[in-house]
């Protein structure tokens, strides 16, 4: 009774981070945070750390800085968590910090777009560590036969929360935009950006009241946090040899998934520059793309009982790589990127679950946020590779159609190291 109350509260986690995934990453900040630099532009450019670069590519800039951080922050910090075994303590701080520097972005318009950079360091980055602390408590509250149903639920359950907020979001902005209400869609847009932070902020108290530490402190008296963690980190790093088809499904999750976070991520800024969609137009696909996945994850968790997970993910990665190549081609109107979306909203839940709940099953007991620091540099909204690729291809072809098909390298090759992967030769670990 206790461990299925614990589950319903993991699964509420994500209903309150995955507001800031839907509302900020995905659809608001990308397209808002590109006029404001658009606005401040002088010669069709910004200043960016002495450097002057394409306003259009400051936001794929700015959450690939925010990854590069998380690449020498979360493995250092996922190591102390499991090292001091409070992952609630820790998990309750960075949800706080992400939630209130996800509010501030209330105060992001003209002029101030250094501003808009910062605040989305931060948050991306406090998401990141919230997220490699919630997935690793999956491995905490559940037996390894149940983590394909209890990550597919999670994520089913994180869309519904991204969904509802960025319905609420949809009605306002539209009010906003016909002038049915007294403020500026810009004005509706930053109000949009800190409700995610309010949200995300709400739904995260149940969660932190019911989720227990489950690991003992195993630092000694009078040894530095920060040298135990780093030393932690290293053994957990040399050790990975050890573990071969933990370190190839790795390869190929940073691969194609990174590919995954930044279609994502990159969505709504190539609906509104390449097709010239409405704003509107783009919250409503997404919108339904946050539904739709909902029924994918649950279906996808029906597939991969029979016939396994990693044919399940490999069947998605093949869907991932027709969509972008019909988006390079022949996608050129409104009615295109529905259906686009609504395929790329079905196959997403499956991806992202399917491969959390694999994952899961290659770690020693008792260094579950340590690796799953790992992983979470290309889970939700951290992109590294894929957002660099993405912002270079535009910066030097100012194309959005060239930039979109340069994603498909990280879906062919992750889908091919995939291909290598033994899942009936998981080695037995322990702590």
């Amino acid at each position: 009774m206790i461990k299925n109350k614990e589950i319903k509260s993991w699964y509420l986690y994500d209903f309150a981070s995955s507001a800031f995934s839907a509302t900020v990453i995905t659809v608001f900040l990308g397209p808002y945070l590109t006029s404001v630099a658009q606005d401040s532009a002088v010669n069709g450019l910004i200043s960016f750390f002495g450097l002057h670069i394409n306003p259009d590519a400051l936001f794929a800039y700015t959450i690939s800085i925010s990854v590069v951080l998380q690449v020498f922050i979360l493995p250092l910090l996922g190591s102390i968590v499991d090292l001091t075994g409070k992952k609630k303590e820790f998990l309750g701080a960075f949800a706080l910090l992400g939630s209130i520097s996800t509010m501030m972005m209330y105060f992001i318009n003209s002029g101030n777009y250094m501003l808009g950079f910062v605040l989305l360091i931060i948050a991306n980055l406090s998401f990141g560590i919230s997220m490699v602390i919630y997935n690793s408590v999956l491995n905490d509250i559940t037996k390894e036969e149940e983590r394909d149903s209890v990550s597919s639920k999670g994520y089913a359950i994180g869309y519904i929360g991204g969904g509802v907020l960025l319905a609420l979001n949809l009605v306002l902005f539209s009010m906003a935009e016909s002038n049915q209400i007294s403020i500026s869609s810009g004005e509706a847009v930053r109000i949009s950006l800190c409700s995610a932070g309010v949200w995300w902020f709400v739904f995260s108290i149940f969660p932190l009241i019911n989720i227990k530490n489950r690991h003992q402190n195993k630092i000694q008296n009078g040894n530095n946090l920060l040298s135990s963690g780093f030393k932690q980190f290293y053994k957990t790093f040399k050790d990975l040899k050890n573990y071969p088809q933990t370190l190839i499904f790795l390869v190929a999750y940073l691969l194609y998934n990174d590919g995954v976070q930044a279609v994502i991520t990159f969505a709504s800024q190539f609906g509104i520059h390449e097709l010239k969609l409405e704003q509107s137009t783009l919250i409503t696909v997404i919108l339904l793309i946050q539904f739709i996945a909902f029924f994918g994850s649950y279906f996808f968790s029906y597939v991969a009982s029979k016939i396994g997970a990693k044919n399940s993910i490999l069947i998605t990665i093949v869907i991932w790589i027709i969509g972008l190549i019909y988006a390079f081609g022949y996608l050129h109107d409104t009615t295109g990127f529905y259906i686009l979306g609504l395929t790329v909203g079905f196959i997403m839940g499956g991806t992202q679950a399917l491969s959390r709940s694999m994952f899961s099953k290659l770690i020693p007991k008792g260094a579950e946020a340590e690796y799953f620091s790992i992983y979470e540099i290309s889970e939700r909204g951290t992109s590294w590779l894929g957002s660099l690729v993405f912002g270079l291809s535009l910066e030097f072809t100012n194309s959005y159609r060239i930039a979109i098909l340069s994603l498909l390298f990280f879906f062919v090759v992750g889908g091919i190291v995939l291909m290598f992967f033994k899942p009936n030769k998981y080695k037995v670990i322990s702590e």
